[in-house]
């Protein structure tokens, strides 16, 4: 019998085809393009944060949100393991460094939530440090929320079923073997400590000024797709009115000559 899942007692859909998704994953892409631009005329400050289950495809849908816009107004956020001097710093410290300035979009590929999650389950934090946070969690978001940030938090929310397919393909691919952490390996036997520990922090830190807003990341094509979707959705940007730029003519030659090819060294030519 297979352990409880996240997704337990929904009916299968219908996948999207491949064209649909490719057509309508570009006309979002141009809306966050649009947004981007409006973002830096406005000079908001936009943060976003994706959680969930290890394999969810929450890399996939930030790399999607990035592939257009600009990185000097979309930048990813992605911190390693904290150094002993950050351990030793107030919780949310190292974090706050990286929150988003006049003008900017920052996706946090995890965040502070990590005590709440890995650092709950494999015994990082001690119990105090874990209620510490649970308590003060609102009150950060709090203040960031009215300092002018807009806050968004997702949960790519995925069935015990699919994690396990995505991770034995991991397992079988060269070259996403990377993914496959010792971390992502050991939370892989305890998805129900994690279970639980999400829970918790639903309960805890799913507030009106900071609501979580969950994704269901099964098929991951329309995971991509209705998160972008539910993001533009939720920011009241405006199209800015952008003059088209005309090319002029190329001034003509004033009698350059390039310098000859075998003064150059060239990258080989291994592919026709």
């Amino acid at each position: 019998m297979s352990r409880s899942s996240e997704s337990s007692g929904k009916r299968p859909k219908p996948k999207i085809s491949k064209r649909r998704y490719e057509s309508e994953l570009l006309k979002l892409q141009s809306e966050l393009v649009v947004l981007a631009d409006w973002v830096k005329s406005e000079k908001k400050k936009i943060a976003v944060i994706f959680e969930g289950r290890d394999a969810a495809g929450k890399g996939g849908t930030i790399n999607r949100i990035t592939q257009y816009v600009s990185p000097r107004i979309c930048r990813v956020v992605a911190l390693p393991a904290p150094t002993e001097k950050e351990k030793s710093q107030w919780y949310f410290q190292r974090y706050v460094a990286h929150l988003p300035g006049a003008g900017e979009i920052v996706l946090f590929d995890r965040s502070w939530y990590n005590r709440a999650g890995v650092e709950k389950v494999m015994g990082f934090c001690s119990d105090d440090e874990y209620e510490e946070f649970l308590r003060s969690c609102p009150l950060f978001e709090e203040m960031l929320v009215q300092s002018g940030i807009v806050l968004i938090k997702y949960w790519f929310s995925v069935s015990d079923e699919m994690q396990e397919r995505r991770f034995q393909s991991r397992a079988s691919m060269p070259h996403k073997r990377w993914k496959l952490s010792p971390m992502d390996l050991e939370a892989r036997n305890r998805w129900e400590e994690f279970s639980r520990a999400k829970d918790t922090m639903f309960a805890r830190t799913d507030t009106e000024l900071a609501p979580w807003y969950v994704v269901d990341a099964d098929i991951k094509m329309h995971a991509r797709l209705n998160c972008i979707n539910h993001l533009l959705s939720h920011i009241p940007y405006k199209a800015r009115s952008v003059e088209e730029v005309p090319l002029p003519p190329r001034p003509k030659s004033k009698g350059y000559e390039r310098a000859p090819f075998d003064s150059q060294t060239f990258v080989p030519e291994t592919y026709p």
